[in-house]
C-alpha cells in the first residue's frame, strides 16, 4: 500500500510540474513567436528550438537553474537585413557564428574570470549598441503599424484600419504591463496580439486558406545554414549586446531564487548553454535563444523554484512544433498587428541601452566617452559601410567592432 501511495504522489507531483511548465510556455509565448513573424523565420522551427535549446541548457548547466530559453528580440535587426540581403541560410551562418562567441566567451570567463567581460566590454560600449539596435528599426515598426511593409514601399492594408489595429494593439500591451495582476502582467505583448488578432477578424484582413490548407501534424521546416562571411561580421558585432544581458538574467533569476548562479554551476557554464543553445537553435533555421526575463517573473510570482518545470516547458514547446496548423495560423497574424507590438518593442529595447548608460555612472562629456558613444551611434543609426573587395562591414556590425576596438585603444582620463 505504501508503495502505491507513493507511486501515486510521484504521478501527483509529475501531472502538476507538466501543468506548471506548460503555464511558463504561455507566458514566453507570445515573445517567443513574436520575433519569427517579424523575420520572417518559421515559427515552429522556434518553438522547436527554444525547447531543444531550453534542454541542452539544463544539460550543461546540470539541471540547476530554473530559466527557460527562446528568440532573442536583439536579434531582430540583423535577421531581418540578412534575410533579405543573403536568404535564411546565409543569414543561418552568422547566427551560429554568435553562438560560437559566446562558447568562445564562456571559455575566456572560465580563463581569466568574469571581470574581463567588464574590462572589454563596458556599459559605454554595450549601451549605445543595443540603443542602435532599437533606433534603426522605428521606422519599419512605424510602416508596418501603418499597413505598409517595413520599407514602407507597398501598402498592404487601408491606413485608418491598420492604424486602429495597431494602436489597440499597442494601447492593450502597455496597459496590460502597467496595470495588469498576477499572470496576466507577464503576457502582455500575447494579450496585445489577441486583440489586434480580433480587431483584424472584426475588419475581414484575416485570410484562413492557408491554415484550411495545412496540415495537423508536420514536420518544421528546419533551414539549415550555408556559408557566408559577410553574414558573419555583420551578426557577430551584434551578438555582444545580448552576451553582456545573459548576466543580467542570471543575476535576475539568482535573486529571485536566493541562489547565486553567478557561482554554482557558475556564469562560464550559463554562458556555455546559452551559446550551445543559440548555435543549435541557428543551425535548425531557428532565431539565437536568449533567457526570457517574463519566465523569471512567472517564477518570481508562483514561487516554483523546481528547474524540471522548464523541463516540461520545453517539452510542451517541442511537441506544439509538430502541429502544422498552429504555425500556419500564427502567419495569418497581419502586419498592422505586430507592427502595433513593434512601435513599443523597439523603442523599449532602445530605453534598455540607455538605462546601461545611466546605471553604469559615466560622464559622458568626458572626451574619450563622448568620442565612443556618439561614433558608435552616428556609424549605427547613420548606416557607415566599409568595404574592402567582398569583405564589407557596415551599420551595427560595424559601429559595434568600432565601440570595441576604441575602448580597448583610446587612452583613460588620468582623474
Amino acid at each position: 500500500m505504501s508503495e502505491c501511495r507513493n507511486s501515486s504522489t510521484e504521478y501527483n507531483f509529475r501531472v502538476k510540474d507538466a501543468l506548471l511548465g506548460t503555464q511558463m510556455l504561455f507566458v514566453a509565448f507570445g515573445a517567443l513567436v513574436l520575433v519569427p513573424l517579424l523575420t520572417g523565420l518559421d515559427p515552429n522551427v522556434a518553438l522547436f528550438t527554444a525547447g531543444a535549446g531550453t534542454l541542452v541548457f539544463q544539460v550543461v548547466t546540470k539541471g540547476k537553474v530554473p530559466i527557460f530559453l527562446a528568440s532573442s528580440f536583439a536579434f531582430i535587426p540583423p535577421i531581418m537585413y540578412g534575410v533579405q540581403t543573403w536568404g535564411i541560410p546565409g543569414t543561418m551562418c552568422g547566427l551560429c557564428a554568435a553562438g560560437v562567441l559566446y562558447i568562445l566567451l564562456s571559455f575566456l570567463i572560465r580563463w581569466q574570470g568574469s571581470g574581463i567581460i567588464k574590462k572589454v566590454l563596458p556599459p559605454v560600449v554595450t549601451g549605445p549598441v543595443i540603443m542602435v539596435i532599437g533606433l534603426i528599426l522605428a521606422p519599419v515598426a512605424v510602416h508596418m503599424a501603418m499597413g505598409k511593409t517595413g520599407d514602407g514601399s507597398f501598402v498592404l492594408f487601408p491606413e485608418r484600419t491598420a492604424m486602429i489595429i495597431s494602436l489597440s494593439s499597442l494601447t492593450i500591451t502597455v496597459m496590460v504591463s502597467i496595470l495588469g495582476k498576477g499572470i496576466l502582467r507577464l503576457i502582455p505583448i500575447l494579450c496585445g496580439i489577441i486583440t489586434g488578432y480580433i480587431l483584424s477578424l472584426i475588419f475581414g484582413i484575416v485570410d484562413f486558406a492557408p491554415v484550411a490548407a495545412a496540415p495537423w501534424l508536420a514536420l518544421p521546416s528546419f533551414t539549415f545554414p550555408e556559408w557566408n562571411l559577410q553574414a558573419i561580421l555583420y551578426i557577430v558585432p551584434i551578438a555582444i549586446a545580448p552576451a553582456i544581458e545573459h548576466f543580467g538574467d542570471v543575476l535576475a533569476i539568482s535573486g529571485v531564487t536566493g541562489k547565486d548562479y553567478l557561482k554554482e554551476p557558475g556564469i562560464q557554464n550559463t554562458m556555455l548553454g546559452d551559446g550551445l543553445a543559440t548555435g543549435l537553435a541557428s543551425f535548425l533555421g531557428g532565431p539565437p535563444n536568449t533567457t526570457y526575463s517574463e519566465v523569471t517573473g512567472a517564477v518570481a510570482l508562483t514561487r516554483v523554484f523546481n528547474p524540471a518545470i522548464m523541463t516540461w516547458a520545453a517539452i510542451a514547446a517541442i511537441l506544439l512544433a509538430f502541429v502544422g496548423k498552429f504555425g500556419t495560423l500564427l502567419q495569418t497574424i497581419p502586419t498592422p498587428v505586430m507592427g502595433g507590438i513593434m512601435l513599443l518593442l523597439f523603442g523599449a529595447i532602445t530605453v534598455i541601452g540607455l538605462n546601461t548608460l545611466v546605471k553604469s555612472g559615466e560622464d559622458l562629456t568626458e572626451a574619450r566617452n563622448l568620442a565612443i558613444v556618439g561614433l558608435i551611434f552616428v556609424f549605427g543609426i547613420g548606416g557607415m559601410s566599409f568595404s574592402a573587395g567582398e569583405f564589407t562591414l557596415q551599420g551595427i556590425g560595424l559601429a559595434g567592432i568600432l565601440g570595441v576596438v576604441m575602448n580597448l585603444v583610446l587612452p583613460r582620463s588620468k582623474e
